[in-house]
């Protein structure tokens, strides 16, 4: 029921919300959402996306009158390079590719799962926090560096692990709640529906087991509970771990909070 009402929350302001693009799915504003003292975060200012190779001319205007100029690339090096993000001239693009090199040796083992292991594989995953303040730092830097009257997207291939992880992490600095952070995560089961089932076919077509590629395809809550669990179990907190991991002290979740709260 969670990824469902979840999904529901989401298709309520999705008309505001979903930026529909010809060649990019997940590609959605993160304004909008209540902090815990009243405050929202601004719309129009930060987008999530999955990959963005194949962007066509009229998604590159829709992203210009967006302003989108800052383009933060959460893939790895051989996902970059195999799919390049096409962009508008003059975007300021980081690949930021910690922990996602070694992502092909860990999709092998998805041919070899049956049943329910996708969900062990996945938990898995994000339990492993090793590399997210590598990935992650520069792209709060990027933030906090935005010139005002720009925005910025990042993204990953599927737009809703490596996104999504950071996604949280953002929204947990700026003040959200944790259930609201969970309903922008579950809402890539909404956004990539389409998508998703035409993987499906692929995955199953590469002999991967249903269920485990059904596992794949979506986000479960538990999922993103794993990495803020295992964050909280090594550092004590998230608020510990954004502090002395990410360099978010109290100057710069005060200007993250004025860039972009309203």
């Amino acid at each position: 029921m969670a990824i469902v009402s979840a999904s529901m929350a989401q298709v309520a302001d999705s008309a505001q919300r979903h930026v529909i693009l010809k060649g990019a799915a997940n590609f959605r504003d993160l304004g909008g959402y209540e902090t815990a003292d009243g405050h929202h975060v601004k719309w129009g200012e930060i987008y999530r996306s999955a990959d963005i190779s194949k962007l066509t001319d009229s998604d590159l205007a829709v992203l210009k009158g967006r302003n989108i100029s800052y383009d933060v690339d959460l893939r790895g090096h051989r996902e970059a390079a195999q799919a390049p993000d096409r962009l508008n001239p003059g975007t300021d693009y980081i690949l930021l590719p910690a922990g996602s090199d070694g992502m092909t040796d860990w999709m092998k083992s998805i041919t070899h799962a049956k049943g329910n292991a996708g969900d062990s594989l996945m938990v898995a995953y994000y339990s492993n926090i090793d590399s997210l303040a590598l990935r992650y730092k520069p792209f709060f830097g990027k933030l906090l560096a935005l010139p005002a009257g720009q925005s910025l997207v990042f993204h990953c291939s599927a737009g809703k692990d490596r996104t999504g992880i950071g996604s949280a992490l953002l929204l947990y600095a700026l003040g959200v709640p944790y259930q609201t952070i969970v309903n922008d995560y579950l809402a890539s089961n909404y956004y990539r529906k389409n998508v998703n089932a035409q993987l499906m076919g692929q995955m199953t077509a590469m002999h991967i087991d249903p269920e485990v590629a059904k596992t794949m395809m979506g986000v479960k809550k538990e999922d993103l509970d794993a990495t803020f669990t295992a964050i909280t179990k090594r550092y004590g907190s998230v608020d510990v771990y954004l502090r002395t991991q990410i360099g978010l002290d109290d100057e710069k979740i005060a200007l993250l909070k004025k860039k972009f709260l309203e």
